[in-house]
């Protein structure tokens, strides 16, 4: 009876919240169109007595600014373009309604025509959300969990009551189980008050997790945003033939879960995925979100719309794995599948920092995973969702980049965050659906190989199995329920949708500009010839990349331009009056830029690779036109060099050899010129044979060996160096030199730790000290390098290494030296001398050589 009092006052309390919000928003929308319209003049005209004096000065105030503006541009400067045309065989979903129109209901005069968007979400299909969290509740293993957990808690009270006593006791084996009962007893422990409490522990963290899912928030909020998003954003593009896509597979397997793996940009990331599948009636998702957006009426918001909260930070207490909260959120998550929910999460644990995808956290997949090889569910689909904004709705990560602290989120950062974007032009969001993936294709795809392989243990098979747990405490989706046998397999599939969501993100304006800004033209340059680098840019990237955008390459940068605004891109006259475009010369500009940058650098990174590693390798000689590295060595060399960058970049999908990865991308570069091959008596159709062979195994993703691709015979041929492409050369590396500056900061940064264990925050700030001042003198050209992301990376790998030794006390990392470096100086300046093999090399005679 108490139970359904109370589960009758969460009802009423949660409906009271969400009306709440109703009337806010819509009241927030009213006051906004007065605000942006011309309302005000109208309700003037209408009424002469009203006093609305305060908007005719803020009128009056808008005229002057903008007479100003006006006075100060020149005449015969182009007018810059407010939007431009977004990709090829893409619509705006803010200008579809489908649902809308005479398409429902065949009559005369239908009123759906005339509120297109009311009609659009009422007339979307609504679908059953089944609460789970009931049923979790009632799960056997729930309660086997909280028995454990209270056993857990009972042993920790009786050894800080008891201390050293118990341990005595415990060995010697002196003491029954009555005994240990009655001193429990005398000190005032109770198993029983200790069950009870976990048994209410429980029901918080389900009641904290859980989703409230529901259509009537989903079609309220589906109408708010056809009216708000035009306000910030030119559009919200998708290609309608990956929507049918998606339809199409929900139709053929409508049992089998959709799964929908987004890579992390913005907040705005978890309500956009599930208004545009609202809208295509298609199941929107259960959202997998930290519990640091469980703010005052969003996390409400975000709770009716699917959103289920994890918290950050798995296990509070280093080495104590809270076996309750990890059971639970195993057990909703196998439940929701089971129920028919869709599901998303962000399988890099949080937003990315540098533009780039972050390496995946596999906790929330292992979960996924483990239900289908234990037969919970018979299958699932995975979705790789690829993100982007032309410009960042979230502002930027400048200060988190800089080392300083990340403001947290709350109530009054949300609102201000609104009221920020309602008045401020985002350009365009692009958001692409790849083709999914059955996890059960996938395993056997991974098992047909680990077979060729010889390798029978990791031939994975579905089964019962018991569930181990891995303890991470460093992620959002830290679960890590799975498994031990099964761990590969999730980092193979994880690293694989990661690089298929790269792969397939649009290339938007703002990337391209920074691209070019960063990489070919850090001083500036002339409109017309950066109009000229971005169509070889463009063409360069056709049929690798989709462009977000489309036009004249001069109308694309002037819009860019403004879209990123006067604090990172400036575009001035000079003297002659040519219109010039540059970054604006600070260190906060630089990492900014960055952020649009890196979306391209993925795609360069082996490229780059190469080219710094041939030119690290090239001998000292007078004679550069004859200079020369064997292909075999230059490949060897680039290998070692990829797996400095295994902690930044996934270079290449599990099923690809990343060896044969690099043989494509050294023959692209001698087809460009770039580089330029020996002359020698070869067969040169074999040669040709040989390279579309290697296109072709990378195209069907096959291994070059099933088409019978070698290269014996090239392995001795020489590439040279190409005098007249001295300049591509030097591009090309400068794609990932501030990377490379970041590492090699790092490495040379290791000789404080000697005889001396330091918190690694403080070694990070050190680091970010050193890279600063390096910047300021001039030392360092690259002011992006100040990167704590990359630096955190770079510890990885020197963990991974076994250069470092990291240990945790008291909730605090401490690194040290680990015992052959600190023993040695000079080994030191081995793993600084291997790092600092990829920083590229422009005071070589071969760089300053004239063409």
């Amino acid at each position: 009876m108490l139970t359904t009092v109370l589960n009758f006052a969460q009802r009423v309390a949660e409906i009271s919240l969400l009306g709440g919000i109703e009337i806010a928003s819509v009241a927030l929308i009213v006051y906004y169109i007065f605000a942006k319209t011309r309302a005000p003049i109208i309700i003037a005209g209408l009424f002469p007595n009203l006093n609305l004096s305060y908007r005719s000065s803020l009128g009056k105030i808008n005229t002057i600014r903008s007479d100003l503006l006006v006075t100060l541009r020149s005449s015969n400067e182009p007018k810059v373009q407010n939007s431009v045309a977004h990709g090829i065989g893409t619509q705006n979903m803010l200008e579809l309604t489908p649902q809308s129109g005479q398409k429902p209901f065949k009559k005369l005069f239908d009123w759906g025509v005339v509120f297109p968007y009311v009609a659009q979400v009422v007339r979307s299909e609504k679908f059953e959300y089944r609460q789970v969290t009931e049923i979790v509740h009632n799960d056997a293993v729930l309660k086997h969990a909280i028995k454990q957990a209270a056993e857990q808690s009972l042993r920790e009270q009786r050894y800080a009551k008891n201390g050293h006593r118990l341990l005595t006791r415990s060995a010697s084996g002196d003491q029954s189980a009555s005994a240990v009962e009655e001193e429990d007893e005398k000190q005032g422990i109770s198993y029983q008050a200790i069950l009870r409490k976990q048994e209410r522990r429980a029901i918080s963290i389900l009641k904290d997790m859980g989703s409230t899912l529901n259509n009537g928030l989903l079609a309220f909020t589906s109408w708010i945003l056809y009216k708000l998003l035009p306000c910030f954003l030119s559009g919200v593009v998708t290609n309608t033939k990956q929507i049918e896509m998606l339809k199409t597979a929900t139709e053929r397997s409508p049992e089998t879960p959709l799964i929908f793996v987004p890579l992390h940009r913005s907040h705005l990331d978890y309500i956009m995925v599930t208004w545009i599948l609202t809208n295509n009636d298609i199941r929107s998702p259960l959202v997998a979100a930290g519990n640091n957006l469980q703010i005052p009426v969003f996390g409400g918001l975000l709770r009716g719309l699917g959103a289920f909260f994890i918290k950050r930070k798995i296990d509070p207490v280093e080495g104590k794995k809270d076996v309750l909260y990890r059971a639970a959120l195993h057990l909703y998550l196998t439940h929701a599948l089971k129920q028919g929910h869709n599901v998303e999460f962000f399988i890099e644990g949080g937003r990315t920092r540098t533009g780039k995808p972050c390496m995946p956290k596999g906790g929330i997949l292992s979960v996924i995973v483990n239900a289908f090889m234990d037969g919970s569910i018979p299958d699932a689909l995975l979705v790789p969702v690829s993100v982007n904004y032309e410009r960042l709705v979230d502002g930027n990560f400048v200060r988190e980049q800089k080392g300083e602290k990340k403001i947290p989120e709350s109530f009054t950062k949300a609102i201000s965050g609104i009221w920020k974007a309602l008045r401020s032009n985002y350009g365009l969001m692009r958001i692409d659906f790849n083709e999914p993936y059955s996890i059960r294709e996938l395993v056997n795809s991974y098992n047909k190989i680990a077979r060729e392989d010889g390798n029978n243990a990791k031939v994975y098979k579905p089964a019962a199995r018991t569930l181990q747990h891995n303890q991470s405490t460093s992620s959002l989706y830290g679960t890590d329920v799975v498994c031990e046998e099964h761990r590969n397999l999730i980092e193979s599939i994880s690293r694989q949708v990661v690089f298929d969501c790269a792969a397939a993100t649009s290339v938007m304006s703002t990337n391209a500009l920074a691209f070019l800004l960063l990489t070919r033209f850090r001083k500036g340059g002339e409109e017309q010839i950066l109009a000229e680098a971005l169509d070889d840019l463009r063409n360069s990237l056709s049929g690798a990349k989709d462009m977000g955008f489309s036009g004249e390459s001069s109308q694309i940068l002037a819009y860019a331009c403004d879209l990123l605004g006067s604090g990172l891109v400036t575009r001035t006259r000079d003297e002659n009056g040519r219109l010039v475009i540059r970054a604006v010369n600070s260190v906060e500009s630089f990492i900014e830029l960055a952020y649009y940058s890196n979306m391209l650098t993925p795609h360069f990174a082996l490229s780059s690779i190469l080219m710094t590693t041939f030119h690290a390798l090239l001998p000292e000689t007078e004679d550069k036109k004859a200079a020369g590295v064997r292909r075999k060595t230059l490949i060897d060399a680039a290998l070692e060099n990829c797996q400095i960058y295994r902690y930044e970049f996934i270079l290449n999908k599990p099923t690809q050899v990343l060896e044969n990865l690099l043989y494509k991308q050294l023959d692209d570069l001698l087809i460009s010129g770039c580089l330029v091959a020996e002359q020698v008596d070869v067969d040169e159709d074999a040669n040709r044979a040989r390279r579309m062979a290697r296109n072709l195994a990378d195209c069907i993703d096959v291994d070059d060996d099933f088409l019978d691709v070698s290269n014996d015979g090239g392995d001795d041929e020489k590439v040279l160096f190409a005098r007249d492409t001295l300049q591509q050369q030097r591009n090309i590396c400068e794609v990932l030199a501030p990377f490379a500056w970041t590492y090699v900061t790092v490495a040379q940064s290791l000789q404080i730790l000697h005889r001396n264990s330091m918190l690694e925050s403080e070694f990070i700030s050190f680091v970010i000290n050193d890279l600063s001042g390096k910047v300021k003198r001039g030392s360092c050209a690259y002011a992006e390098s100040i990167s704590t992301d990359s630096v955190r990376n770079c510890l990885k790998l020197l963990e991974k290494w076994s250069v470092i030794e990291v240990c945790n006390q008291q909730g605090m990392r401490l690194i040290s030296l680990n015992t052959l470096y600190e023993m040695s100086r000079e080994s030191l300046n081995t793993i600084v001398k291997k790092i600092d093999a990829i920083v590229p090399k422009y005071n070589s005679d071969y760089f300053n050589a004239a063409p």
